[in-house]
């Protein structure tokens, strides 16, 4: 069976407290808040810093049986390092955490710097050390330096398979041969939607679509009107079902006709839009958190 799930980037943001977290609501259940009311979120502290398993931990205990996290890739491997010689900070990666997450650990985000330009072979040797499954990540893991901020996490649990996407950012992606490149390693192009900011790509390349939406209008700020979620969520529905309709933001071919996972993520946090258009996505596509919302 597929599946959508709609959630936002994060969920640490002082502005939403006493818009949509109620006031009062103590910071520490702000998480088991939103998971009360969204089935996935995309934990973007790992970008900044490599986290503590704890944490992960903490982020699996706070959530329902049934929920999701997107877990974004370190900023240290993705923009420092720029993909070039990135095994050990991959395994401090790994070994910080994110398969604490356990049956939650859902898609892993690799956001890179828009100055990065395309470069079919850095891609390549990036996307073979990427590890394909639990088991996959805990051997790389165990490969871990000490630049760790606490005891490393290197137990695989149930073996599942770990997903990857791509968000890219300089025009030069733009080109058929990274929608080859995607397909051959089955890796997911980011749908990211930046207010024309960043390219806006819509190739289909994996079984995994993974959107992100920055902003309709402006950048971090702007909100979805109904009739921006209603284009998305026909979009989305068309994914899901196994659609990959030739755009004009496509510069590949057509991806052969196959159900889909979509997983979408609203990054417009800035006036508190993000956690409201999810929920209202979520609830156009009828794939909205039931369970009680209290906290």
């Amino acid at each position: 069976m597929t599946e959508i799930r709609i959630g936002t980037s994060g969920w640490l943001y002082p502005p939403w407290r006493g818009v949509f977290y109620p006031k009062g609501l103590p910071q520490r259940r702000e998480l088991e808040y939103l998971s009360r009311r969204l089935r996935t979120v995309e934990i973007n502290g790992s970008f900044y810093s490599l986290q503590r398993p704890e944490r992960y931990r903490t982020w699996f205990e706070q959530t329902p049986d049934d929920f999701v996290f997107a877990v974004k890739g370190g900023r240290f491997i993705t923009h420092l390092k720029q993909l070039r010689d990135v095994e050990t900070p991959l395994a401090n990666f790994f070994a910080s955490g994110p398969l604490a997450l356990g049956h939650k650990l859902g898609p892993l985000l690799w956001q890179l710097p828009a100055r990065l330009p395309f470069d079919v072979d850095r891609l390549t040797t990036f996307f073979r050390l990427l590890p394909r499954s639990t088991t996959e990540a805990a051997a790389l893991a165990r490969r871990h330096d000490d630049r760790l901020k606490g005891d490393p996490w290197t137990d695989p649990g149930e073996e599942r398979r770990l997903r990857h996407a791509l968000e890219v950012r300089h025009p030069g992606f733009a080109t058929a041969e990274l929608v080859d490149l995607l397909r051959e390693h089955d890796i997911a192009l980011v749908v990211a939607d930046s207010a024309g900011t960043w390219p806006y790509l819509e190739d289909v390349t994996s079984d995994l679509v993974y959107v992100r939406l920055h902003g309709d209008e402006e950048l971090y700020t702007s909100g979805y009107g109904a009739e921006a979620l209603d284009r998305w969520a026909r979009r989305i529905t068309d994914w899901a079902r196994g659609g990959s309709p030739r755009t004009e933001h496509t510069v590949g071919s057509r991806a052969p006709r196959s159900r889909r996972d979509v997983f979408v993520y609203f990054d417009n946090d800035a006036k508190v839009h993000a956690p409201t258009d999810a929920i209202a996505l979520a609830e156009l596509l009828g794939v909205g958190a039931v369970r009680n919302p209290d906290v």
